[in-house]
């Protein structure tokens, strides 16, 4: 499968700068999505629009250049919007379950993503939502996988999107999942607590069949669900076997370490399975942790395969400088969602 065009929305307004400070920090323990002006968002609709339908519209419909030759949209997304959701509950017990506008719900439910894009491209056809959590993007990218196997001249419209809500960062807050102390970027990976910073975003990518012009092509993908160390070491072994010939290596390791001290230990047993010359890179001090960061990790590789440079901030391990080819994506989620990808340079 080939990526021929991606966009993202993300914290950061230019990942490729070199000097961290040249970055966007948490602010209140939190890393915000750094909204663009929606030009290609009707005025009437985009009021109406929760943050994660305005995010995924708006990251999509700039890299939609045929609409009408798309075959199908396909989205991931673990929570859709949470915060209309809230929005509708509160209104049901403020006006005692009696007369409710039906907006914040139509904007809360996690398929309004891909039904909203639908109904903006005048696309009828395939649209579907994967909602599994800390997998849902790997899910949708194996879905556009199946199609493209099923229907060889397609092209879809993948993506992976949610939002940092008041409502769901309190909620992991109280369940331990991010950090007490206030942490800045410059040192998420060296504070040995538990916990890691919120965050939140939405990646879109047009994919087909056709080598031609593509930016990179995604090889492989593969998904597990278990906290059992062995199993994720022997699941990526596995991995790397069945789809990396002899002689190609990995030239770059992108690992989703979040500074969370219980999860490391995930990411320190792929990585000693790694060959000495493989480069070792992290990327959620760009973005945050979110159960679809891995979108916005795919969309960082395009990125770093189409200007073959690697900025300093997030190399962990550097090794000889090589032309990037091969990169291995590993994303865990809570440590018991663990998703790997391959990805390849087609320039």
């Amino acid at each position: 499968m080939y990526i021929q065009h991606f966009n993202c929305i993300s914290p950061q307004h230019n990942v490729l700068n070199n000097d961290l400070d040249l970055l966007n920090d948490a602010s209140e323990k939190k890393m915000q999505a750094n909204e663009p002006v929606y030009e290609s968002i009707p005025p009437g609709v985009l009021r109406r629009m929760g943050k994660a339908i305005r995010m995924g519209v708006g990251a999509a419909l700039p890299i939609c250049k045929a609409p009408a030759l798309l075959n199908g949209i396909l989205i991931g997304t673990a929570n859709g919007g949470m915060e209309d959701c809230i929005k509708f509950l509160n209104q049901m017990v403020q006006y005692e379950e009696g007369l409710l506008a039906p907006g914040n719900f139509v904007q809360s439910t996690n398929n309004a993503i891909a039904g909203q894009l639908g109904l903006l491209t005048e696309n009828k056809k395939y649209n579907i939502t994967h909602v599994s959590r800390g997998l849902a993007f790997e899910n949708a990218l194996t879905d556009a996988m199946m199609q493209l196997k099923e229907n060889p001249a397609g092209c879809y419209l993948l993506g992976g999107v949610d939002e940092l809500s008041t409502y769901n960062y309190n909620i992991e807050k109280l369940a331990g999942a991010y950090k007490e102390e206030v942490v800045s970027i410059k040192n998420l990976y060296t504070t040995d607590s538990p916990g890691c910073i919120a965050g939140e975003g939405a990646s879109m990518f047009v994919v087909n069949n056709d080598a031609a012009n593509a930016i990179a092509k995604v090889e492989a993908v593969t998904t597990l669900h278990s906290n059992n160390l062995n199993e994720v070491k022997d699941k990526l072994k596995i991995f790397i076997e069945e789809n990396l010939c002899d002689d190609d290596k990995i030239d770059l390791f992108l690992s989703g370490e979040n500074g969370d001290n219980r999860d490391l230990k995930y990411y320190t047993a792929c990585e000693s399975l790694l060959n000495s010359n493989t480069t070792v890179g992290r990327f959620k001090h760009l973005c945050g942790e979110y159960p679809t960061a891995s979108a916005f990790a795919l969309w960082l590789c395009c990125i770093l395969l189409q200007k073959q440079n690697i900025p300093h901030h997030i190399i962990k391990k550097k090794t000889t400088e090589k032309k990037l080819k091969n990169v291995l994506l590993y994303n865990n989620y809570k440590g018991y969602q663990h998703g790997f990808m391959l990805i390849k340079s087609c320039r």
